[in-house]
């Protein structure tokens, strides 16, 4: 591989405080309880981090059934209908919760939206285990966040609540609002884009002029990961989602380029630390960013 100009890293990056306190939460669950220790879903969309916490006895599984009765089980960081919780229940399995507490709030807004007798709109990915996990709280319509979106034809003072997912494009949801809100006079809205999100979206917005081409390091089915590319993209900059060095195409660097680099809030920084030292570059540089000083409890079970 031809050796880089620089290499600018964006910040912040990386580990958001729901990612920590999901992995927090697999691992004391494994001292406290010893292993196994089954997770339903991937506790957080990372391939690594998922190998790292399965080489000390947690086990991924795709459902409740697929979990022995009596076993622990931790739900993923990005939420689950209410009908898995009751299926552990019935099971006897001892549950601890990781979603991430952005994504409890909105749950609890779908609710209440709901039960104040608004009809409520999703904005979110299609299939995406956060939107899975929303949608089981109360009967909601799913909106696209992206081109293809269709707007339910109601009566257009039909009282609405606007809800999202917590890991969209920023721009492409702000969109997606205004079109419902041209759509419905009675529009409540919530736009629930977390800190994180926002944060690392505004990193790859200020290193986009500055650089030849970037790389998102983070896993293919990771929504936050896809939209850092689609930020870089949208402005015109090369940008590829990748989960290690080994994934760089020689192709993709030329002599002397500058390349941004980054990642999402389920990426280990270790990752990161592998793609720069491929990249040999004759200089590193920050570009600085919001710094994050958010940190979130611990479920009752683990304190």
């Amino acid at each position: 591989m031809d050796r880089i100009n620089e290499v600018v890293l964006g910040a912040p990056r990386g580990f958001c405080a729901g990612v920590v306190r999901a992995i927090d939460i697999v691992n004391l669950c494994l001292d406290k309880f010893g292993p196994p220790v089954y997770v339903k879903h991937q506790i957080v969309h990372n391939p690594y981090v998922v190998e790292e916490l399965e080489k000390k006895g947690a086990i991924t599984v795709d459902t409740v059934d697929d979990i022995p009765d009596g076993s622990i089980v931790v739900f993923s960081a990005h939420g689950s209908p209410p009908e898995d919780f009751e299926n552990a229940k019935k099971r006897g399995l001892k549950i601890i919760d990781a979603v991430c507490p952005l994504v409890t709030r909105v749950h609890n807004e779908a609710k209440k939206y709901h039960n104040e007798g608004k009809r409520v709109l999703l904005v979110g990915h299609k299939g995406h285990q956060e939107v899975k996990g929303t949608m089981g709280q109360a009967p909601m319509t799913l909106i696209s966040d992206g081109q293809d979106r269709l707007i339910p034809p109601w009566d257009s003072s039909t009282d609405v609540a606007i809800i999202t997912q917590t890991t969209l494009s920023v721009q492409d949801t702000s969109e997606a609002i205004a079109e419902i809100q041209n759509s419905f006079s009675n529009a409540t809205v919530r736009n629930d884009i977390c800190y994180a999100t926002t944060n690392r979206q505004d990193a790859v917005l200020a290193m986009s002029g500055k650089v030849d081409m970037v790389l998102v390091i983070g896993a293919q089915n990771s929504s936050n990961c896809n939209r850092l590319r689609e930020v870089a993209e949208s402005l015109g900059v090369a940008a590829y989602l990748i989960n290690g060095p080994s994934e760089i195409h020689t192709e993709w660097i030329k002599p002397g380029y500058r390349v941004g680099v980054t990642s999402g809030a389920s990426t280990p920084e270790i990752l990161v630390d592998e793609v720069v030292k491929s990249l040999t570059p004759l200089k590193i540089t920050v570009i600085p960013g919001v710094e994050e000083n958010i940190s979130f409890r611990l479920p009752e079970e683990l304190r």
